[in-house]
């Protein structure tokens, strides 16, 4: 990374996962009622999941027995978005362009996750005056 950042909001990882939570939540309003505390309940947690894991990770990512574990719970938290994704378009509820691209756009975040747990002192943070 080589620069260094005062917040997990300047991540690239987290913008990209807010963004896909966004679209998510968007895409969702369209599932049918009956999935409303299921299936839309638990793919709105899940991609907001990935964002909250890393900010709760970037406050403890001097410490990297403190900052590893949570990334890797904000990977898996992308993992399960994907698994949704699935049951949406085997539903019909989503199309296959949009599964598709969300996929893919939530198959980059998990990437960039586990860049960040293979190299955790890259990560360094701006000094405070």
């Amino acid at each position: 990374m080589g620069e260094e950042i005062d917040s997990y909001k300047e991540l690239r990882v987290c913008q990209n996962g807010i963004d896909a939570a966004m679209e998510i939540f968007e895409l969702t309003m369209n599932f049918p009622q009956d999935e409303r505390y299921s299936m839309t309940d638990q793919i709105r947690r899940c991609s907001r999941s990935v964002c909250a894991n890393l900010g709760e990770a970037w406050r403890k990512h001097c410490y990297n027995p403190a900052f590893i574990p949570i990334l890797s719970d904000s990977e898996t938290e992308a993992g399960e978005v994907q698994i949704w994704l699935e049951f949406a378009l085997r539903y019909k509820y989503i199309e296959e362009k949009f599964q598709e691209r969300l996929h893919d756009d939530n198959d980059h975040i998990p990437g960039q996750i586990v860049r960040m747990i293979d190299e955790p002192d890259k990560w360094p943070i701006r000094s405070r005056q």
